[in-house]
């Protein structure tokens, strides 16, 4: 009786563990897993283009700011040629 208990038991772990997925569910997985590296590859495209923008703004406040120092910083020294020649 264990000997037919134990056939049976192993026939039946046998018998389940066989049964894999199908070729539909094998596809689909395969989808799937294509669909969510498309998806990792699309966020990372969006956050390097976020990360160049924001880089790009901070290089052109940058170089207003230096265009701004420049500007006033000439606009000194006219000033002071001036006040040199008046005297």
């Amino acid at each position: 009786m264990k000997k037919l208990s134990f056939l049976v038991v192993a026939a039946g772990i046998l018998a389940f563990s066989s049964c894999g997925p199908s070729a539909e569910q094998i596809e689909k997985m395969k989808q799937d897993s294509i669909r969510k590296a498309d998806s990792i590859k699309q966020d990372s495209a969006v956050k390097s283009q976020k990360v160049a923008d924001s880089i790009a703004a901070i290089d052109a406040k940058k170089a207003d700011e230096a265009k701004r120092i420049a500007d006033s910083l000439h606009q000194d020294s006219i000033t002071k040629k001036l006040i040199k020649v008046k005297k």
